[in-house]
């Protein structure tokens, strides 16, 4: 571990660090079928932290058998709602007594801020697991008035019953690990799924370490399954004929992979994918606020976020100005490990992620484009890139149309006579946009005309639990938080009954 994980870890971040990690299937810690183990590392100095179990095909078909007999025979189908809501709830609970531990297991694994993991991942994902576990309870059909006029004189009681798909395999990123886990596992199991659960392979430790609190919560076994492994283990997971639903949050390219995978046996598929989210700065925006936020659009979880806010539009009166007082706002950003508490911006989580977006600065640069800031790899250690403000860029810069999942934007100016919204839908994505102006009216038309499934006006990652999430076009299907997540875990039974 780094320097400053040795003097700061908690003593049980260091115990769980300690020893090979196994895979947690049927309510036991189990090794691999196949024996084989495989690394996770500090992107801060690209020491090893520990070694984790290599889940695959078989190890996945163990998962899937030990979710289907929780479902089909264990006590989780027969459970009371109101059982399933105090369950929920205590992992929460749990979440909360243990949201230290759980951010710096995350910084050391991710990279990220260990304050910023305790206080927005790891308590985010509490309220997640609560507010799903007050739906365990109000999940409800309803009555239909049917006419049946094909049936004279006959008289019927109809109704429908929303019930559990089954069994769920979920796969999550590296970029919020817990958090991602949580969109998916909370609303899963408060329908009433079982699941299965593959956390990404540079990020496997806190689904690791929430096994541990499904076990303290009291869930039976076998109904929540975590596989740790590599993309041939979430193929698997994808094509197994006994699940009825996959959940995949990732790139749109893998997204794609998935949903071929899953049609043998036509399980439901819901998708929460890649963005290049478009920023909007009208000349009339709080300019102070609009440069704080838009900054936050860019950096925040190091620029490894789907809905970042890349492509930076700013009205031409204000262009210059607003461009170089964001690249002077990033330049000031204080970049070290996740484990230091005074770090803003940690490294990006592997080498791989690393030369993916140092090699798209290069092409960027190659092509034309400025930068006002930034624009290397910072340090010679870890894994750690400079926070960077592409200006003279054309929009068919490969800096400007693709995903980077890095500390990167590019600023291009715009004139309001000729609108922004064209340039602003000119992408495969539709994630999220911000907009930032004083007129409400300008606000709200310019929302409607953004093809993108969240906007935020005068602000940026304005989540809120009760809010739903997903994209339009190449972003995704589905939504993902709010009462419509669980659409995603339920299926609807007519039932209509002569009288």
């Amino acid at each position: 571990m780094t320097a400053v994980a040795e003097h700061t870890v908690a003593p049980r971040v260091r115990e769980f660090l300690s020893g090979t990690r196994q895979l947690y299937i049927g309510g036991e810690w189990v090794d691999a079928a196949s024996g084989r183990v495989f690394a996770t590392y500090d992107p801060a100095t690209g020491d090893k932290l520990t070694d984790v179990a290599h889940g695959a095909a078989e190890d996945v078909d163990r998962a899937v058998r030990a979710a289907r007999k929780a479902f089909d025979e264990g006590p989780w189908p027969t459970m009371k709602a109101a059982e399933r809501e105090r369950m929920i709830w205590r992992v929460g609970d749990l979440l909360t007594e243990r949201a230290e531990e759980f951010g710096q297991l995350e910084a050391l694994d991710n990279g990220k801020s260990a304050v910023i993991a305790a206080a927005v991942d790891t308590a985010w994902s509490a309220d997640i697991f609560r507010y799903y576990a007050g739906w365990a309870t109000k999940i409800e059909g309803s009555t239909v008035n049917v006419t049946m006029p094909f049936v004279p004189g006959g008289e019927f009681h109809a109704y429908t019953l929303r019930e559990p798909v089954g069994v769920c395999g979920l796969i999550v990123p590296w970029n919020f690990p817990l958090l991602m886990a949580a969109f998916k596992l909370a609303p899963a199991l408060a329908a009433g799924n079982t699941v299965i659960l593959k956390p990404a392979e540079q990020t496997p430790l806190t689904a690791l370490l929430l096994a541990e609190i499904f076990e303290e919560a009291g869930f039976p076994p076998g109904v929540v399954n975590i596989v740790p492994g590599f993309g041939d283990a979430g193929a698997a997971l994808a094509a197994h004929d006994d699940v009825d639903k996959i959940a995949f949050t990732g790139s749109t390219e893998v997204g794609k992979k998935v949903v071929d995978a899953a049609k043998g046996n036509l399980k439901k598929v819901s998708l929460e994918l890649g963005g290049k989210s478009p920023n909007i700065v009208f000349a009339d925006a709080d300019f102070d606020a609009a440069v704080a936020g838009s900054l936050d659009a860019w950096l925040f979880n190091h620029g490894q976020c789907c809905v970042a806010g890349t492509r930076l539009f700013v009205e031409r009166p204000i262009f210059e100005k607003f461009t170089e007082a964001v690249a002077e706002a990033a330049s000031k950003v204080k970049i070290g490990p996740g484990l230091d508490p005074a770090t803003q911006l940690g490294p990006l989580v592997s080498q791989e992620q690393l030369d993916r977006v140092t090699g798209y600065l290069r092409q960027g640069l190659t092509d034309g484009a400025r930068a006002l800031t930034g624009g290397k790899r910072w340090g010679d250690k870890g894994f750690f890139v400079e926070p960077t403000v592409l200006v003279d860029v054309q929009p068919d810069f490969s800096v400007v149309r693709e995903e980077i999942f890095g500390p990167v934007v590019a600023a291009m100016p715009f004139d309001a006579d000729e609108g922004i919204t064209a340039a602003a839908n000119d992408s495969i994505y539709g994630l999220a946009a911000g907009i930032w102006t004083r007129d409400l009216s300008k606000a709200h038309r310019t929302a409607r005309r953004l093809k993108a499934g969240s906007v935020w006006i005068n602000q940026y990652n304005g989540f809120d639990t009760a809010m739903p999430f997903g994209g339009f076009k190449q972003s995704g299907w589905g939504r993902e938080l709010g009462a419509g997540a669980l659409d995603l875990y339920t299926q609807t039974k007519a039932v209509n009954i002569a009288l």
